[in-house]
């Protein structure tokens, strides 16, 4: 009895997590595949230690391939990393893997164990613990707010198109800026069927909030701006590098840029790696259509930036134009070079906000 105990205590275990919004589906497998349990947990602190608990009755934890690390599983993905465990992102079945096999949520935990033990699951999911989940966070409110506020801007413009004569002079023609600004101070009548008073009292609703959208707008790009000062001067300095961008290639990255292996891994997550397309004596490269397209959107953004105000790099769109390449073959390799840049920017500004000692 004892020897098995020991044996069990020193037995691998390669857990996989199928995650949902409410419940978390485990199955753990030892070292030779041997399917050791299944357990569903509450998608809360006390499931999370329940399923560590129960792992743990079954031997060492090598490594969790859990589904979902930014968005259901991103609880779990935390707490598994506090105590030590490798976790690893998991993606969704195949497609054909669920047509010949079904679609359930154990199959889908299991799937995901394997694909650990076969080391086809190998990457680190994101910290997000830091500066890069604040912005995140930061980032989709301004989102949103940015949306709402071109609805009400279009909404505002759509009434003034509509209403009457008399209302529309001394608007006609305004910017939306200065439009809302008039429409928001506009005194109604209330009580009324008089299509001339209703449409002020809409266009001033409307006005008023595009105004307060526009206040959000410039408290969060305060914050956003204060932050990555904070967390990335490094990259801030680069040129053409504003906080906007800053900010959305250190989500990107995430909290914890060292799990990607080099700065090929950054380009290819950022979408600016080329992609290989020779056939036969025919060697060339394409553009890469994967990868984080936002982050893709900041590197564009960059380069159109230096395109604008740097010499080297109107040089070298000169130079490369002048080999017959095109300019959106300049701007590609512009890209890749810039994401070399500003990933050794990102790395150096997390070494530097590791605590000494």
């Amino acid at each position: 009895m004892q020897e098995s105990l020991a044996e069990r205590r020193d037995t691998p275990v390669y857990l996989g997590v199928d995650t949902h919004s409410e419940a978390h589906v485990a199955v753990a497998l030892d070292g030779t595949g041997r399917r050791l349990g299944e357990l569903a947990v509450p998608n809360d602190p006390a499931g999370y230690a329940h399923l560590w608990a129960w792992t743990l009755g079954f031997g060492v934890p090598v490594a969790a391939g859990v589904e979902g690390t930014g968005s259901y599983g991103s609880g779990l993905s935390r707490f598994l990393r506090a105590k030590g465990a490798s976790v690893l992102e998991v993606n969704r079945t195949s497609r054909q893997h669920r047509r010949r096999y079904g679609k359930h949520d154990t199959g889908d935990a299991e799937a995901a164990a394997r694909a650990v033990m076969a080391g086809t699951a190998s990457g680190e999911p994101k910290g997000a613990d830091g500066a890069a989940e604040s912005l995140r966070a930061l980032r989709v409110a301004r989102r949103s707010a940015v949306k709402a506020r071109t609805q009400a801007a279009n909404q505002l413009h759509a009434l003034l198109s509509t209403a009457p004569d008399g209302l529309r002079e001394g608007l006609r023609g305004l910017p939306t800026k200065h439009l809302a600004g008039k429409a928001a101070r506009f005194r109604c009548a209330t009580g009324t069927v008089d299509p001339t008073a209703a449409t002020r009292f809409a266009m001033r609703s409307v006005a008023r909030r595009y105004r307060v959208l526009s206040e959000e707008i410039s408290e969060l790009d305060a914050h956003i701006e204060r932050l990555v000062g904070d967390a990335a001067p490094g990259l801030v300095a680069l040129d053409g590098v504003g906080p906007d961008t800053a900010a959305t290639l250190l989500i990107a990255a995430g909290d914890n840029p060292e799990r990607l292996r080099s700065e090929a891994s950054f380009a290819h997550l950022c979408g600016a790696a080329p992609v290989q397309a020779s056939s036969g004596k025919v060697v060339r490269h394409r553009l890469n259509p994967g990868g984080n397209r936002d982050a893709n959107r900041a590197l564009h953004v960059v380069v159109l930036n230096r395109m604008r105000r740097d010499p080297r790099t109107q040089g070298y769109v000169a130079r490369r134009t002048a080999e017959g390449k095109s300019k959106k073959e300049a701007m590609r390799c512009l890209k890749r070079y810039i994401a070399r840049e500003t990933y050794r920017a990102i790395l150096l500004d997390a070494v530097a906000r590791i605590p000494p000692g």
